[in-house]
């Protein structure tokens, strides 16, 4: 089986391509509208949340976790969910923790380092026998899970502590490189040293979003990378497989990071831009006086098509009975249109709000 051989220094080989170039520019517009946006304190804040278990679930589903996007989000607002394997929890639930770490890193600009690096691996497996916090020391492998073929043998245990150095000193002279290129070339990096026994996938990723954070391109903590691969996982593993296939040059890698940061950054932009119509939808009808319930339920209709009263019961954490007549009063108020029957029932917003909403968007 065929081996990249170990070089003294780690120096990524790789070209600005027009596509590279595109995605970056695109990317500094909607950095620039973030900056620019001033969102309700409340609203940013369900955002963040929001995100934040997005991209815990994702990049542990790309590991095979088998929760789906409900069970996650209940198990991060700590619900007691039956039927879920105990370590898909513990995945999920430390992902997370490792993703609120970094946080605390925002603009710092620290050096990272192998200390941090084995700090992060730390929290990402804590409680497995992956060996938390420390480099392997037996050989592994990377085997498609249908075929059960190795496709990559990573270095041997021995070489990764120099592998690893030459990386974090490589990592301390990037200062005329895009921060967004770092990220990707971290991101790749990590993954193909495979330095852990587990979590390499997951280490790789949190590292390349602390890249981000620590120089000033944590785009306000909205981001999730891991949802634009997990949509398509075979994608991602080519995308990684190429600098292999291609003599190490990481060009094809890193228009495919890249890209995914830029659908990520359109995807924020467009909402960002909907929460702002929806706050001011909700002063256009504060004659209602709505009740901080209600509110969330218009604002909610604001982002998605339809509601039912489970979905309100569990948007608004109330019973059954303060959900249907809070749904009630607003379908009274000409806010609300109620569709279906029984068990069929939603709601939708009446055609007098579209029309105040079309009235909002044409103001802009």
């Amino acid at each position: 089986m065929k081996r990249n051989k170990i070089i003294n220094s780690f120096m990524p080989k790789y070209s600005i391509t027009n596509i590279i170039n595109k995605s970056l520019v695109e990317i500094e517009r909607v950095r620039g509208f973030l900056d620019a946006i001033e969102l309700r304190k409340d609203s940013f804040s369900e955002m963040q949340k929001e995100t934040l278990m997005r991209e815990s679930h994702y990049s542990t589903h790309i590991e095979g976790t088998l929760l789906s996007l409900d069970k996650a989000k209940d198990i991060i607002e700590g619900k007691k969910i039956k039927t879920i394997r105990i370590d898909d929890k513990k995945e999920l639930l430390n992902y997370k923790n490792a993703m609120d770490y970094i946080s605390t890193q925002l603009g710092k600009n620290n050096s990272i380092n192998e200390k941090m690096i084995l700090a992060l691996h730390k929290v990402l497996v804590r409680g497995s026998k992956a060996h938390p916090g420390n480099y392997r020391k037996t050989q592994n492998y990377v085997v498609n899970s249908r075929t059960n073929e190795v496709i990559y043998t990573p270095p041997k245990p021995r070489e990764v502590p120099q592998l690893m150095k030459q990386f974090t000193e490589w990592l301390k002279t990037t200062k005329d490189i895009s921060p967004v290129l770092i990220a990707g070339i971290a991101q790749f990096q990590c993954v193909h040293i495979h330095p852990f026994v587990d979590g390499n996938g997951r280490a790789a990723r949190v590292l390349s979003t602390l890249i981000l954070y620590q120089m000033g391109y944590d785009f306000k903590k909205l981001f999730s990378i891991s949802e634009y691969y997990d949509k398509d996982r075979p994608k991602y593993y080519q995308a990684i497989q190429s600098v292999r296939d291609n003599n190490m040059d990481m060009t094809a890698w890193l228009e495919y990071f890249i890209e995914g940061l830029r659908s990520q950054m359109l995807e924020i932009q467009k909402k960002g831009t909907q929460i702002i119509n929806a706050e001011k939808a909700v002063e256009k009808i504060s004659a209602f006086t709505l009740n901080p319930r209600q509110q969330q339920i218009f604002k909610y209709l604001l982002l998605n098509k339809e509601i039912n009263n489970d979905k309100c019961q569990n948007l608004c954490k109330s019973i059954k009975r303060t959900a249907t007549r809070d749904l009630a009063l607003m379908v009274k108020l000409a806010i609300l249109d109620k569709r279906g029957e029984k068990k069929g029932t939603y709601y939708v917003l009446s055609q007098n709000i579209v029309a105040i909403m079309r009235d909002i968007k044409g103001q802009q």
